[in-house]
């Protein structure tokens, strides 16, 4: 009997009623974003691609956050650093690449934008915009459609712990609030605004401000995928009920650089970054597999191979891929009669 309670509190994801096969999925999304992003690393470096900006260290709360979500109904307003959301929510490798590369097949802007601003009409992923936290008051927009159609869908948007000082930030919050809007706002605290560190920006917790608003606020250990898939559960739960948002502050830590063109140590020590590694979502994960019984050191081989694999396709065919051509630089600009008027 004792064995069996022990196996009971290790599986952690049953008790969510998440089965063996989906927690697998996690993480291969997890490792994929992973690769993905020290691949991309490699060809920034090797003058492939001009500009990557790392998601390293945050895989773990996107990818449980995607999987507490309705991949067919909700809609999705993520900020830069989310590869492994959007993987988790049907985003290729390819289409990644394509938008790295800049390619006129790029789904998320054509090759016009910066890489990780996505955008997919097929997966219901709102294109966002380069100055940082105008996603929020968007996903209260797109909430506030919800309530006004009757529809049973939630919007849920991330952003960064830097950006939650923004009038945008707290205008959107305050209007979900009064509104009582179906949306989950979800702040990825990876600790550092470029070179400013939380404690220097932040006078308190993130997650606190949601009381000023009327709704609630919960941290939650954004290196666990599990913890953050049942805060996220909830507050969709809460949402679709009509209860209204919830702030979530998923606590996390920038492994890497904030991009290529940043010196991380100029602001941080190596050995507060090792310290960082070794609460790695990714091989906390790992291990909690392995300690079930459901991994083995031959399927992490065979599933880094995968991965490498999809990646090599993916960037042999971005790379050979048709840039966009000049002549259709305001394509998808203006509306459509606009375009005719102007032609006229």
């Amino acid at each position: 009997m004792e064995s069996q309670n022990t196996a009971t509190t290790l599986n952690r994801h049953k008790q969510l009623g998440l089965s063996d096969g989906q927690v697998i999925d996690m993480y291969r999304y997890m490792l994929l974003s992973r690769k993905y992003d020290e691949r991309s690393l490699l060809l920034q470096r090797a003058g492939k691609i001009n500009f990557h900006v790392s998601g390293i260290g945050q895989e773990a709360a996107q990818v449980g956050a995607a999987f507490a979500l309705d991949r067919e109904q909700d809609y999705f307003l993520p900020y830069y650093r989310d590869y492994a959301f959007v993987l988790s929510v049907g985003m290729t490798t390819r289409e990644l690449m394509l938008s790295v590369f800049a390619k006129a097949e790029d789904p998320n802007s054509g090759g016009r934008q910066m890489p990780g601003h996505f955008g997919s009409k097929r997966l219901r992923i709102v294109t966002g915009s380069s100055p940082v936290t105008t996603q929020v008051p968007h996903a209260v927009g797109f909430a506030l459609a919800a309530k006004m159609q009757r529809k049973k869908f939630v919007s849920f948007v991330t952003f960064g712990e830097g950006s939650s000082n923004q009038g945008d930030f707290h205008e959107a919050c305050n209007f979900a609030g009064v509104n009582k809007l179906p949306v989950i706002i979800m702040c990825e605290n990876n600790q550092y605004a470029i070179s400013i560190p939380a404690h220097k920006q932040l006078g308190g917790k993130i997650s606190d401000r949601a009381l000023g608003y009327g709704f609630p606020g919960v941290r939650v250990d954004g290196n666990d995928p599990l913890e953050v898939y049942r805060v996220v559960k909830e507050a969709r739960e809460r949402a679709i009920a009509g209860e209204g948002p919830t702030l979530i502050e998923a606590m996390m830590y920038r492994l890497s650089p904030h991009s290529t063109s940043d010196n991380d140590l100029a602001y941080r020590t190596k050995e507060e970054v090792d310290e960082a590694w070794s609460k790695d979502g990714v091989a906390v994960f790992r291990s909690y597999l392995t300690e079930l019984g459901l991994w083995s050191d031959e399927q992490e081989r065979d599933m880094i191979a995968e991965c490498n694999l999809e990646l090599k396709e993916a960037i042999e065919y971005a790379d050979n891929a048709p840039f966009p051509k000049p002549e259709d630089t305001l394509l998808h600009v203006y509306g459509e009669s606009a375009s005719k008027e102007g032609q006229n």
